[in-house]
């Protein structure tokens, strides 16, 4: 067993739900054996109890349950930063011709390498993943999460029109190449298999039709795919879905809203979508870096919260701006607070809560990460910035943890990151730098 001496905090309950949902131990104990957490509180309780334990001092920095990322594009990596254009045109001019090169294995392995260390780097230690179009690809994905150790749920993206020929595919071909990857991948180590349809713009009801096919056949993989994230795509679908009554009526005729469903963006829902939202218990992934640079729009976290709809957080590389859900937290604060009366205002608890535990529940994780309570994998982030930095001064003088953790979300960056932990082995150290 290994002692973890730390001020840590953490959200065991929705600060959307309860003014007491933040916890904090200024200097906590975390007793960890076999990967997960056997005892939690006082350090001082907890080394008068185990006085032969292993000790980590973690002291002079932050501890929070590792984050969860439910919404990142495996092959979009390279193309971060592709500002200036709204998001169909975005598709065409970055992401899309960048998919297409994922055909060359070589290629797409290089990027796997890249994209699970920007994630384990920025303190993600779980990540609902847009894999790629291409099975070997996701192959090639999965195996460099297991080999890292990353908690990966991850599919192949599969669409038959309006992209890229050499991205389409049949909804045959579909099946065959998502059940050999679930077989092969989904419950293996930290593995999970997520159907992914790209949108419904670019997946026929033929499509839609054979990803229920697997949901049926395999009922614990997940879902994830886009919904109502700009009014242009919008309008193009009501266009290819007569039938259907709005967007999410279009996955819900296939059977694919489920509570195993994540569903990006959702910045311009209407009353019936949020409604069936939550009778479905499915999640929408807020993404307010990528909903910013491309001009999507204003996230409606209040009229989410208030239909019942829950919601979690996500990076949206590489439509979005990096990796780390600091900044995606921060960003989700200022949209909010730029919505005046139609805003939802957050708190560092909430901002917390949307980095870790919403995103375990979103995954049907929350009985194993999340937060530090007895029980869970030890998932951990350890941000520790250097002497001198402005963080650091901050930090120091910080009048209370709470407000540590406000100064975190306003002033950190990947660069704080010092550890990271997964089912309580360390998966990452910041490099020293020397002089």
């Amino acid at each position: 067993m290994t002692l973890y001496r730390a001020c840590y905090l953490h959200t065991p309950a929705s600060p959307f739900e309860s003014e007491q949902a933040l916890k904090v131990e200024p200097d906590g104990g975390l007793l960890v054996q076999g990967g997960r957490i056997v005892a939690s509180g006082p350090y001082a309780d907890l080394r008068a109890a185990h006085p032969d334990e292993e000790q980590a001092d973690l002291r002079g920095g932050l501890l929070l349950p590792g984050f969860i990322d439910t919404h990142v594009h495996f092959p979009q990596v390279r193309i971060i930063g592709g500002l200036g254009v709204p998001l169909l045109d975005w598709l065409d001019q970055f992401a899309l011709p960048e998919e297409a090169r994922f055909a060359d294995d070589a290629y797409a392995a290089a990027v796997a390498r890249e994209f699970v260390a920007g994630l384990i780097g920025s303190g993600t230690t779980s990540a609902l993943v847009f894999g790629s179009h291409f099975a070997g690809a996701v192959d090639l994905l999965f195996g460099e999460a297991s080999r890292v150790g990353l908690r990966a749920a991850a599919g192949l993206v599969v669409s038959d029109r309006l992209l890229r020929t050499e991205l389409h595919t049949t909804p045959q071909r579909a099946y065959d190449e998502g059940k050999a990857l679930i077989e092969k991948w989904h419950g293996r180590g930290n593995n999970l298999y997520a159907v992914t349809p790209r949108f419904s713009l670019s997946a026929s009801e033929g499509m839609l039709e054979s990803c229920a096919a697997l949901m049926s056949e395999f009922p614990d993989v997940r879902f994830t795919s886009h919904i109502n994230e700009n009014l242009r795509e919008i309008e193009t679908v009501r266009g290819l879905f007569p039938g259907s009554r709005d967007y999410l009526d279009t996955y819900e005729r296939a059977g694919l809203v489920t509570p195993r469903s994540v569903l990006a963006h959702n910045v311009h829902p209407q009353p019936r979508e949020l409604h069936a939202m939550a009778a479905q218990r499915c999640t929408a992934a807020h993404c307010p870096c990528s909903n910013s640079a491309l001009g999507s729009g204003m996230f409606a976290l209040k009229r989410h919260v208030r239909a019942g709809v829950h919601v979690s957080l996500g990076s949206d590389v590489g439509g979005g701006t990096g990796f780390s859900l600091l900044k995606e937290g921060l960003q989700a604060y200022f949209m909010q607070q730029l919505q005046g009366a139609d805003g939802l205002p957050l708190t560092p608890a909430h901002l917390l809560y949307l980095c870790t535990r919403a995103g375990a529940q979103a995954l049907g994780l929350e009985d194993q990460v999340g937060d530090f309570g007895v029980g869970k994998q030890f998932d951990a982030v350890l941000f520790r910035p250097d002497p001198g930095s402005t963080l650091h001064a901050v930090l120091t003088h910080a009048a209370s943890p709470e407000r540590a953790l406000a100064s975190l979300f306003a002033n950190g960056t990947q660069a704080d990151v010092a550890r990271v932990w997964i089912g309580g082995e360390g998966v990452y150290a910041r490099p020293q730098v020397t002089p």
